[in-house]
């Protein structure tokens, strides 16, 4: 009785300190790409209920598609900032985002003791305190934490009320309602957890026939009655905070469920040293994100849970565990079957990892008792210890970039660098932004243009002299800058592996574990600018003197030299532009326009295999670029009509409102079908 006295204390001092160190952490959190998103659509939600319905822009957002995400938790942040006045909005967010990560670490901790005690409770606390990617997103992200903390609450309640022999626990249902609603609030596939309900309420009733018990429909049925009730008081709580479902409870839910299953803008990332779209990425991209991101510590412990499944089963919670692994690799294989389209990391799948935890802290829970002698034991825990120190090293010197944390088996973040993504939620930009600024006020700067790969307005609010605004890195010299801000994210991994990324006009390199994640540029000269904006009003000959004097400042730039590129084959120097082209290759092997410019180079010179070698290039390294599949497809027309023609429904597939390919693909029959080219034709005149 002492002993578990103590293991209590110590339990909920722990974690005490852990939600004392969440919310101090959370005080340094960068802002990510969603945090803007997600922010900005919560306001026009408060708008939504402030006009009683009037203002419907939460319902229109054919851009972000935000409409069909409920963000309950974003939504009453929100609110709550509104009614109070809060002006730091997103360092309150962060600290309400840091409650919720708690909040699902101490759900899954209150989980674990049930089962097996205060002890087990402790190590989970300790598991997610030498977690880096689940306490980094606990920083930032009010959208997957809050469904990780919905989805672990859900299944806890949902299991204590199906196992429970006594009578329901009427408080316990209450909070099952609401932590179901709080799920389908957030996300649409919220409604797993009513799906969990009664499947798992179903298997119980199949096991207890099995192994010769009786169903007896009196208990049994009021039961099932009761889940039902539950069920749709969720569903229904569930849709009060979503503006969308609210104009069609059910068709509208489940038109948000099919988007967000295949979320319809797609997106190119690194995975295995390649740059691939995220609808096309292998099938273990989602595992091996896992496998490569969890601590080994956490990974050892679910090896564990499988060696002594035999005692769990002998502990009479075998039935539990089952439940229990069902709803960690459940979701793993529908979104692998269903061919989801995923992206960044294992983010959209957070709500997995408290499951994983307890699993991993009951493996190591049974793993003492099964060693007898005290050396060994020592041996363990000196192990567990040692796998402690890679997670724990590394939150304590890449604070606030925790969520960067790649493990052992791809050698750390430096080993990861160039081979998988890093900063792809942008948080680096943050820190930028205020170097940036005490930057300008020490050189008694107050009007300056800052360009950045993704939205800095708010860093910049109490600057109004600075000018903000979004750029894609690779199209830089197209704009009017005096500062960027760039994160690693979108940057070629040939450029990351050579050195070329950062560039030399960075005047500020943030890294983490030695590798840079964003950077602040200052810009020497604009003549690749003006260059730019020469040739697009058609002053080629201006353009061309332009570019020559940008090279001098930066010749690391492969879009400058395709401008370049086309000034001079607008003035006649084939040859020279011809050479820039190639040149700007060395820079970026995989550089679309350049490889497309060449292309149609040699197309027009009638040089048709070299032509087609680079749409072939082109297309081996991003199958979306769906002009060249056109101009192949052309040059393939009077040799190969039916290569032509699978090319050009190759690119349908991909994109089925492609227009140029739906007329090329007429073109093929003009001839020899005119009927079925006409069709074609019809098909292309209703596309704008």
């Amino acid at each position: 009785m002492m002993e578990n006295s103590k293991l209590k204390y110590l339990f909920f001092t722990f974690s005490a300190v852990l939600l004392f160190m969440m919310i101090l952490m959370s005080r340094d959190a960068g802002i990510s790409c969603d945090d803007v998103l997600h922010y900005d659509h919560s306001v026009v939600v408060y708008n939504y209920f402030a006009s009683h319905g009037e203002d419907k822009s939460a319902l229109e957002t054919p851009v972000t598609h935000l409409r069909y995400y409920g963000q309950s938790y974003d939504n009453v942040v929100t609110f709550i900032i509104r009614w109070f006045g809060i002006e730091d909005v997103y360092r309150f967010r962060h600290l309400m985002s840091s409650i919720a990560g708690w909040l699902a670490m101490f759900i899954t901790a209150l989980f674990g003791i049930w089962l097996w005690g205060y002890g087990t409770g402790t190590l989970i606390m300790i598991l997610f305190a030498v977690s880096p990617t689940f306490i980094g997103h606990s920083l930032n992200n009010l959208k997957d934490i809050p469904f990780a903390l919905s989805y672990i609450s859900g299944i806890f309640l949902t299991l204590r009320l199906l196992t429970s022999e006594g009578k329901i626990v009427w408080y316990e249902v209450l909070l099952l309602i609401i932590s179901i609603a709080f799920s389908i609030s957030i996300r649409a596939g919220g409604i797993l957890l009513i799906c969990y309900l009664l499947f798992f309420f179903f298997v119980i009733l199949l096991y207890r026939c099995a192994t010769g018990g009786k169903i007896d429909l009196k208990p049994d049925g009021l039961k099932l009655i009761i889940l039902i009730l539950i069920s749709v008081s969720a569903y229904i709580l569930g849709l009060i905070l979503w503006p969308y479902a609210l104009q069609s409870p059910v068709k509208n839910v489940l038109e948000s469920y099919r988007v967000m299953a295949h979320f319809p803008d797609t997106f190119r990332q690194i995975f295995e040293g390649k740059n691939e779209w995220s609808d096309f990425m292998p099938w273990y991209y989602l595992p091996k994100s896992m496998a490569i991101t969890i601590p080994v510590i956490v990974l050892a412990g679910a090896g564990c849970f499988f060696l002594f499944l035999n005692k769990i089963r002998q502990s009479r919670k075998g039935m539990i565990y089952v439940f229990l692994v069902f709803s960690l690799i459940f979701p793993m294989v529908f979104a692998i079957i269903q061919k989801s389209n995923l992206y960044s990391s294992w983010r959209q799948f957070l709500f997995l990892y408290p499951v994983l935890v307890i699993i991993a802290a009951t493996g190591i829970r049974f793993l003492f008792p099964g060693i007898h002698k005290k050396l060994w034991q020592i041996g363990v825990i000196a192990a567990l210890a040692l796998l402690v120190i890679h997670p724990v090293e590394f939150m304590v010197k890449n604070h606030p970039y925790h969520y960067l944390y790649y493990n052992q088996l791809v050698g750390g973040l430096k080993g990861a660098y160039g081979r998988y993504e890093t900063d792809y939620y942008y948080v680096s930009q943050t820190e930028a932004s205020e170097w940036l600024i005490d930057y300008l006020e020490e050189k008694g700067i107050d009007s300056v243009s800052v360009g950045a790969t993704y939205p800095v307005k708010w860093s910049f609010r109490n600057n109004p002299g600075i000018k903000t605004f979004y750029f894609r890195h690779e199209e830089r010299s197209r704009y009017d800058w005096d500062y960027a801000i760039v994160a690693n994210r979108y940057i070629h991994p040939f450029q990351l592996d050579n050195k070329i990324w950062p560039p030399e006009n960075a005047i500020y390199t943030i890294r983490a574990d030695g590798i840079p994640i964003g950077v602040v540029m200052e810009r020497k000269n604009k003549d690749d600018y003006y260059g730019y904006t020469a040739l697009e009003e058609g002053r080629s000959a201006e353009a061309v003197t332009h570019f020559e004097n940008a090279l001098k400042y930066n010749d690391k730039d492969e879009m400058i030299f395709y401008n370049f590129a086309r000034a001079l084959y607008n003035e006649g120097f084939y040859e020279k532009a011809d050479s820039v082209l190639k040149a700007g290759l060395e820079i970026n092997p995989f550089c679309e326009p350049i490889l497309m410019y060449l292309g149609n180079i040699a197309k027009s010179r009638n040089d048709s295999g070299t032509a087609a070698g680079y749409y072939e290039r082109l297309l081996k390294y991003n199958r979306k670029y769906f002009q060249a599949y056109v101009e192949l497809s052309g040059l393939y027309f009077a040799e190969d009509l039916q290569k032509a023609r699978k090319l050009l429904r190759d690119c349908l597939k991909l994109n089925p409102g492609y227009k140029p390919a739906i007329i090329a693909l007429g073109d093929t029959y003009r001839e020899s079908d005119p009927e079925t080219a006409e069709k074609y034709y019809k098909i292309a005149d209703t596309i704008k």
